[in-house]
């Protein structure tokens, strides 16, 4: 840890990740800079994508990249929570019971093709993920932080899931999705893959107490009234759309909010612009809505209904406010 250099900013700081993780991941800047939306914001992330395309490699890429423990889960019907969360051992020579924790009890979690396991078992996330804790026979035990779950689900295979309710949903910060490399991205892949893999040979660049000051740098960033209102603005209007039957609730509206912040400070800004807020806001909002059933028997998609949102609501005009700096 001696080696890691401490930036002197966000936007620094996100550049020695960035750099550091495409070593691994090729191509994938805006699914980089996402995942670093989330950790700013203590968030979670749900990537729904085809098998194949790197959510597992860009997991480990971030975990080793923070110098943080971690762990994955593989997602199964017969998964139990308490394979998640862990157990309550008798240990006959202390003649007490022992807490083993459970892949839970990490710091970057892959919760991967979560949507294989029962209902009972996806809802033993909850916990961790809303509180950071975990509750074993009446017992609270504290996670570690950062902690930051990054669940994936593949989006064209149904049999043998159980659909996240919408509960769980609205937990998960944004959605996002990693795309098909393009054929130079693919060419450089099979290039870097054919003798080693280089996350045998990546290290850290930052460390927790970093990691805490620059979330606590994101909370300082500056919103202009006339911002939060579009914010707002952007969620109410999902309540009342003609194809969503069950809009945004108010902590899409928190999240929408909060991811802004982060975005604005990876870009080395102190404030919060619409376009930031624009830019987001699929991400962030398309995963916790229903649209109606009319509307999917049209073809009509969550993140389409969000991008027909956005172009309702008129954009405020952007004002840099006073003592900022672009």
């Amino acid at each position: 840890m001696s080696s890691i250099s401490i930036p002197v900013n966000v936007e620094t700081w996100a550049k020695q990740i960035t750099d550091n993780i495409a070593q691994v991941i090729v191509g994938k800047t805006e699914a980089i800079e996402l995942l670093l939306v989330a950790l700013l914001c203590e968030g979670h992330i749900l990537v729904e994508d085809v098998p194949g395309v790197g959510k597992t490699m860009l997991a480990r890429s971030l975990a080793a990249s923070l110098g943080c423990k971690f762990s994955r889960i593989q997602f199964t019907p017969d998964l139990l929570p308490s394979d998640i969360t862990g157990v309550s051992i008798f240990n006959q020579k202390t003649n007490d019971f022992e807490f083993r924790p459970g892949p839970v009890m990490s710091q970057i979690l892959l919760a991967d093709e979560v949507n294989r396991a029962t209902p009972r078992t996806q809802s033993s996330l909850l916990e961790a993920m809303e509180e950071r804790t975990v509750t074993v026979d009446g017992k609270t035990h504290q996670l570690p932080r950062p902690f930051l779950v990054v669940a994936t689900q593949n989006p064209i295979e149904y049999e043998g899931t159980f659909p996240l309710p919408e509960a769980q949903l609205d937990r998960f910060f944004l959605r996002l999705e990693l795309g098909y490399p393009t054929e130079a991205e693919e060419n450089q892949v099979l290039i870097r893959l054919q003798k080693q893999h280089p996350i045998e040979n990546l290290g850290p660049v930052t460390d927790g107490d970093t990691i805490r000051k620059m979330q606590q740098a994101t909370r300082e960033i500056y919103v202009e009234e006339s911002v939060r209102q579009y914010i707002v603005s952007i969620v109410r209007a999902t309540r009342q759309h003609r194809d969503i039957a069950l809009g945004a609730s108010p902590r899409g509206s928190l999240a929408l909010f909060k991811a802004s912040c982060a975005l604005a400070a990876l870009q080395g800004r102190d404030f919060v612009t619409p376009d930031d807020v624009k830019r987001l806001a699929v991400a962030v909002l398309a995963h916790r809505i229903i649209l109606k059933s009319e509307s999917q028997l049209r073809g009509r998609s969550d993140k389409d209904t969000i991008e027909d949102v956005l172009n309702s609501v008129p954009i405020v005009l952007e004002e840099t406010p006073e003592g900022t700096s672009g």
